[in-house]
């Protein structure tokens, strides 16, 4: 469930925020709205994470060599501010000699074939009356200059020649064939680029060992990091209160956030104890409330997941998280497919549970394992409901794993995939309709005729379900009856009358007739949304596929002295299979609960996380 919020005002003496605000982030409960910092300690303070975060950044993605495998160094928190200036100074200034060396031989690049230059050496017989220029010119074109222009070839190869141009007058560099190029002078000698460079690595080298040594502070940098953003979070709040104007003793200063209903209370006991002022209202729709998710145990292993996709419900969506979890789970059970698969997750699963509570006994088992082996049971019983044991053909497995396959999707059955498809096209119209029952209920509760728009979706979505049936399995098993055209109509005209019902049937219609085309192209998502999870069924047909693949290519090897190579192929094979699979879940499995799903509910996640500001 989505947790009532409270909008609530708090107003204090602006002289007492900063030892007020110490009192709030303690409770914990108040998430602030956005505020911006301002003044001499937010600034300092704001620089100060900026360095630290930088300095962490620029560290963590370092790997640790012989050196800095030593035991992490624990540096005071000033100190650590301080390291983190230094090793900002040796980045930027590896970054600028990086810089300098790339620069020089761009230099030197440009020079490799004319040799060792000097502009001072071109400036100094310009001095002596004797004025050269550099130019490029092709091989033949370098014949085609007029004999009285002189010339001192420096250079020839195959494409071209280089050359030096005595500038008797103004006017001699003009008597040049159009296709000779000047060459403009470095700033200083290639000697002394090439100097420069290996001075340069050298320093660049120095830099990079002591960033590499800093490695020894990055756990005493992330604490000074978390500590400073804390600092940075309560600076924001206490420097962005709004204030009265005047800075007295009696001035006041106020904000605003959202606290969870069940937190009032205690908030109310707060702010009598420390004679705050308390504003409580109920949020309005034009007010950013966040969104704060409350739901059981076994629900909550999911919130690993949407917090890696960033997707939070609005406040006055829906909380899905139940049914996003139980097909999310289904799917991924469908796209790996396999029950050895499935087994192989169980025992790493298990392990790292294991390993989990060996650690530390009173802590539970994180909530990604105990996902995964969630996930990983699913795909062993899905896999053997199809009898799918790592690709290995059906004829080739025991019997006792034969008869625990399911005939319908038993591999044996001509009818399998055709079974298959129209499981997933169940699955469709199951999860679906539950959208749009969602939808119902909260139209209901509302007391709106929009209702009437969420049974006509139903109707056309279980119309559409028939008519993919006779398309996409059979015509001949699924012939499209004439109670399935009513459905359809039906539906569209309730979902035409009453989509846009905002107190008037005549202005819904009128939108609805406005949108005309999309309203169309409406009913065609229908289908298409109910065929999308075919995808489940053809993601899994080629995962099988590459299963299969190599065991055929690995087979040949297990029998002589190629077994090794046998069994690297298979571990390989199979392991970059469950890769694929992963990739599949995430990009199929995860789509189809974020949009298919989520666009007949009628969420857009729009919504922000609940984040108190708290200690």
């Amino acid at each position: 469930m989505i947790v009532p919020m409270k909008k609530v005002s708090l107003i204090l003496l602006n002289r007492d925020k900063k030892d007020a605000m110490k009192v709030l982030r303690k409770a914990g409960v108040m998430h602030v709205e956005t505020l911006q910092g301002k003044g001499a300690d937010f600034t300092a303070k704001k620089a100060a994470y900026t360095k630290v975060e930088s300095a962490v950044s620029v560290l963590s993605t370092l790997k640790p060599d012989k050196a800095t495998k030593k035991q992490p160094v624990d540096l005071s928190f000033e100190d650590a501010v301080k390291k983190a200036e230094e090793i900002n100074s040796y980045f930027s200034l590896r970054k600028e000699s990086e810089e300098l060396i790339a620069k020089n031989e761009r230099e030197l690049e440009r020079f490799e074939k004319w040799g060792n230059v000097d502009p001072a050496d071109i400036v100094y017989l310009k001095e002596k009356g004797v004025p050269l220029s550099l130019y490029e010119i092709s091989s033949q074109g370098y014949y085609k200059i007029p004999d009285e222009v002189k010339t001192i070839l420096v250079n020839k190869d195959k494409n071209s020649c280089r050359f030096l141009l005595i500038n008797e007058n103004e006017d001699t560099a003009k008597n040049l064939p159009e296709e000779a190029l000047p060459v403009s002078l470095p700033e200083t000698s290639t000697v002394s680029l090439r100097t420069c460079n290996e001075e340069e690595r050298k320093k660049n080298e120095s830099y990079g060992e002591k960033i590499q040594e800093s490695l020894l502070y990055l756990d005493s940098l992330k604490k000074a990091a978390q500590k400073l953003e804390k600092e940075v979070e309560f600076e924001t709040v206490c420097s962005g209160m709004e204030t009265d104007g005047e800075e007295t003793t009696s001035s006041l200063a106020w904000l605003r956030g959202f606290v969870p209903e069940p937190e009032i209370a205690g908030l109310k006991n707060t702010a009598a104890e420390n004679n705050w002022g308390l504003l409580i209202e109920d949020p309005t729709e034009e007010d950013p409330v966040p969104t704060k998710l409350k739901n059981s145990k076994a629900v909550q292993i999911l919130y690993p997941v949407l917090d890696f996709l960033g997707t939070v419900p609005g406040y006055y969506e829906f909380d899905i998280s139940a049914w996003f979890l139980m097909f999310l789970t289904i799917f991924f059970a469908m796209i790996f497919g396999d029950a050895g698969y499935g087994m192989l997750m169980l025992v790493i699963g298990g392990a790292l549970a294991f390993k989990s509570k060996f650690v530390d006994k009173e802590k539970n088992i994180p909530p990604v394992i105990t996902l995964l082996l969630l996930w990983a049971g699913a795909t062993a019983v899905w896999g053997i409901l199809n009898c799918s044991w790592f690709g290995i053909e059906y004829a080739k497995l025991p019997v006792f794993l034969q008869k625990l396959a399911l005939p319908a999707f038993s591999p044996e059955n001509p009818e399998k995939n055709m079974n298959l498809q129209i499981f997933c096209f169940i699955l469709a119209l199951i999860q679906m309709s539950i959208g749009h029952v969602l939808a119902f209920m909260r139209n209901l509760k509302q007391k709106s005729l929009k209702l009437l728009a969420d049974i006509g979706a139903l109707g056309m979505l279980w119309g559409m379900f028939f008519v993919v049936l006779c398309l996409i399995v059979s015509s001949e098993r699924f012939p499209v009856k004439p109670v399935v055209i009513i459905m359809i109509a039906v539906g569209f005209v309730l979902n035409f009358c009453f989509s846009n019902y905002e107190g008037s049937v005549g202005k819904s219609i009128l939108e609805s007739l406005k949108n005309i085309i999309s309203v169309l192209l409406g009913v065609i998502n229908y289908f298409s949304d109910i065929v999308s999870y075919i995808r489940l069924w053809a993601v899994a047909l080629a995962g099988g596929a590459i299963a299969e693949t190599v065991n055929t290519m690995a087979g040949p090897m297990l029998g002589n002295f190629l077994i090794f190579l046998g069994i690297i192929l298979l571990v390989f094979g199979h392991g970059l299979n469950m890769v694929l699979n992963v990739l599949s879940v995430i990009v199929h499995g995860v789509r189809l609960n974020t949009l298919e799903f989520t666009s007949h509910v009628g969420m857009s996640w729009a919504g922000c996380k609940y984040e108190p500001f708290k200690e």
